[in-house]
């Protein structure tokens, strides 16, 4: 069983996406009968009882759709001329259906719909429908419903709706594993998460959240799928606490590090923005998981994982994928955090200082990104000093400060912190940044001491180094310590 790869699958055209909140309560001229119209049109024409035939006359009020639901998911044998009378309506369903998924879009009219019984429909759909492009309707529709307060707590309190939307992750059908990916995303910042979570909580469910994430060769749906974990990582404490331990059991950690791994290698052979959001992705996942007590160490000391972050902040051609830069950046601080003796490895790799530094651009508008660098420089600087330099690693590593003494020299000119702050001064981040710049004069300073024959033949040698650029550095360094 596998999913089918993106070669596979085009991407319907309706994919109509939530509307902003502030789009929500536009009023607009369509009927609400004519809402109802629609979805009595979504209705199976016949559903089976046991033995007793249950049809919808459609000209009937809706407040009998809730005795037909009733009926119609409590027996689940259906005859197979029934399942052909559903299947020979798909077009006309499709076409209703996309105009519902539309309208789902609007609170009002997503209100109005779950008040008319558009949910119980929809749960009856779901159960008897075999085709796979009427569920990712039906999906969809339920997905920008669960955009609204209230229908979103209609959705909870409607009986075995969850369980139903749950049911299609077994699926093997990429659109509809998309929609419910999106939909059980959308719930996780909500109110109802808690009741979320709890559906979610078996084994069996997890496992195949964790499958399709791991197998599935379609980049829609692995952004959606990781998506889906990124929402868990960053839900309140009390989803966190349900659904990450059996997560982490079931190898939640080694699936995020294999796939980091296989889009850092897709990334030196190929620049798709597709797979550059899906990297970011992963990284803003595992970063906030990092954050997390409980997870934080087991993330801290997984050397292959610290070992990807370092290769993908070396990369010298960042432009394409800087964010996900700024991301790696920020969760190596974090490990680093804890395993402080991880510093000493990377404090001799100047390729490594080199990428640091050159992150500084792609952060000048995240303060926590540009002091996570900060951090990071702090403590390699900190090893460096703690070591004997001979004079060629002593200038080796004012080649590589001095290169890049235009991307500090910007950082710091747009570090607009109000110095005299009594809590600015006694931040964390100002004392990390201060220690660096401290450190890179002491470095500087000691690189000037060296004999001038010395300096020129190291030079020579391949690390050129501009009196001009120390003297200029020299200057903002210490002016900014």
């Amino acid at each position: 069983m596998s999913i089918p790869p993106e070669s596979e699958y085009q991407s319907s055209t309706h994919h109509p996406p939530a509307p902003s909140d502030e789009l929500f309560d536009i009023t607009t001229t369509v009927d609400p009968s004519y809402i109802i119209s629609l979805i009595r049109k979504l209705l199976p024409e016949n559903v089976k009882h046991g033995d007793q035939s249950c049809c919808i006359d459609k000209s009937e009020n809706m407040k009998n759709v809730e005795t037909f639901v009733e009926q119609s998911v409590d027996d689940k044998l259906y005859s197979q001329n029934e399942r052909e009378g559903v299947a020979a309506g798909e077009d006309a369903w499709e076409e209703f259906g996309c105009i519902l998924w539309d309208l789902a879009a609007s609170k009002t009219h997503a209100e109005f719909m779950v008040e008319n019984f558009a949910l119980e429909v929809l749960l009856a759909t779901l159960m008897v429908s075999k085709s796979s492009r009427i569920t990712e309707i039906s999906l969809g529709i339920i997905g920008n419903l669960a955009c609204h307060d209230v229908p979103r707590k209609k959705i909870t309190s409607t009986n075995g709706l969850i369980g139903a939307v749950l049911q299609q992750l077994f699926l093997d059908d990429t659109p509809c594993l998309c929609e419910a990916c999106r939909l059980l995303t959308l719930f996780l910042p909500s109110d109802e998460s808690v009741f979320l979570a709890e559906a979610l909580q078996p084994e069996q469910i997890l496992s195949r959240i964790l499958w399709i994430v791991e197998n599935t060769l379609n980049v829609q749906l692995l952004e959606k799928s990781i998506n889906l974990l990124l929402a868990i990582a960053e839900s309140k404490q009390d989803v966190v606490a349900i659904l990450l331990p059996p997560l982490f059991k079931l190898g939640l950690l080694r699936i995020l590090v294999d796939l980091l791994s296989v889009e850092i290698s897709k990334l030196m052979e190929e620049r798709s923005p597709e797979r550059c959001s899906i990297l970011d992705l992963i990284l803003q996942t595992i970063e906030a998981l990092s954050v997390i007590d409980d997870y934080s160490q087991e993330i801290c000391s997984n050397k292959e994982l610290f070992q990807l972050l370092v290769q993908l902040i070396k990369h010298p051609d960042k432009a394409e994928f800087a964010h996900s830069c700024v991301t790696a950046s920020v969760l190596t601080a974090n490990i680093l955090t804890d395993a402080t003796y991880l510093a000493l490895e990377i404090s001799q790799d100047r390729l490594f200082l080199q990428g640091l530094v050159d992150v500084f651009p792609f952060a000048s508008d995240d303060i926590e990104a540009r002091s996570a660098i900060w951090s990071i420089l702090a403590r390699l600087l900190a090893r460096i000093q703690k070591t004997d330099m001979s004079p060629s690693d002593l200038h080796q590593h004012v080649s590589v400060l001095t290169s890049k003494s235009e991307v500090v020299e910007d950082e710091l000119l747009n570090y607009n912190v109000d110095d005299s702050s009594e809590d600015h001064r006694g931040s964390t981040k100002l004392i990390s940044r201060t220690f660096a710049l401290n450190r890179i004069v002491e470095i500087l300073s000691q690189w000037r001491t060296l004999d001038d024959h010395l300096k020129e033949t190291l030079s020579m040698e391949g690390c050129y180094v501009s009196e001009r650029d120390v003297d200029k550095m020299l200057h903002y360094c210490c002016k900014y310590a």
